[in-house]
C-alpha cells in the first residue's frame, strides 16, 4: 500500500500548538525562538523563511508580509506568547493513509509514539468517517459490520446474509463499481444539516446520511 506521509509541527496561534511534553531544548524550540524574534523585530521575511514549504506553496511572501503588517496587535501578541511560553514543546506528526484515514503521533522519551486508538476501524463520528468505515467493511467483506451503517428504519429488513447477497451476489460487479466510484470521490464536500447530510459525487449520484443515537449511518448510496 502506498502511504502519503505528512509530518507537521503544530504551531501556536494557527502556526504552533504548544503543550507540556518532556525533553530538553530541541530544534523545534529553537525554531520558535527565531520565529518570535523575527516577529518582534518586524522582520517578516525571516519569519516567512521559517514557514513550511507546504505553507509557502499556498501563501506567497508578499501576502504573508502584508497580513503581518495589517495585523500588528495580533503579531505582537503571538510574539509575546511564544517568548513567554513554557520551555517544553509537544512535537506531533500525522500520517495520512488508505481512504484518507489519519494517525497522530507524538514525540516523547526520545521516540515517536502513537497518540490515539489505532483500533477504531469503523468510526461513525462524522458522515465522512461513516463512509470511510463502510467502504473499509465492504473491502474486507465484513457484512456484519456493514449492518451498523443501516438506518433503524431499514434494520429490521436486513441481515448479514441479505447484506452479503446485496453486495456480493448477482449484482457484485455493479456494486463493486459503485464502491470504486465512492472511494474515488471520498473527499467530495459533504453538506451537513442537523441530523442529515448528503454528498454529491460522480454524474448525478448522491450519498445520503442520517445521524441516529450520535452515530452516522448511510441511508442511500446513489
Amino acid at each position: 500500500m502506498s502511504y502519503n506521509r505528512r509530518v507537521r509541527l503544530l504551531l501556536l496561534s494557527g502556526l504552533v500548538v504548544l503543550a507540556a511534553c518532556g525533553g530538553p531544548r530541541t530544534a523545534p524550540t529553537g525554531t520558535l525562538d527565531r520565529y518570535a524574534s523575527a516577529l518582534k523585530a518586524k522582520n517578516y521575511d525571516a519569519a516567512y523563511d521559517l514557514m513550511s514549504s507546504g505553507f509557502r506553496a499556498q501563501v506567497g511572501k508578499d501576502e504573508f508580509v502584508r497580513m503581518m503588517r495589517d495585523n500588528p496587535r495580533e503579531v505582537s501578541d503571538t510574539a509575546s506568547r511564544l517568548t513567554g511560553r513554557k520551555s517544553k514543546v509537544e512535537v506531533t506528526a500525522e500520517l495520512t493513509y488508505g481512504l484518507g484515514d489519519t494517525l497522530h503521533l507524538v514525540h516523547e522519551s526520545g521516540g515517536w509514539r502513537i497518540a490515539e486508538n489505532p483500533l477504531a476501524f469503523y468510526d461513525q463520528a462524522t458522515p465522512r468517517d461513516a463512509l470511510r468505515s463502510f467502504l473499509r467493511a465492504f473491502r474486507l467483506e465484513r457484512w456484519d459490520v456493514m449492518l451498523r451503517f443501516v438506518p433503524k428504519s431499514y434494520a429490521a429488513l436486513m441481515s448479514v446474509d441479505k447484506m452479503k447477497t446485496q453486495f456480493a451476489g448477482e449484482r457484485k460487479q455493479e456494486m463493486g463499481q459503485l464502491m470504486n466510484m465512492l472511494e474515488a470521490n471520498i473527499d467530495e464536500p459533504i453538506d451537513e444539516q442537523g441530523n442529515e447530510a448528503r454528498m454529491r459525487y460522480g454524474a448525478g449520484f448522491e450519498v445520503k446520511f442520517v445521524r441516529e443515537e450520535g452515530r452516522w449511518r448511510l441511508r442511500d448510496l446513489d
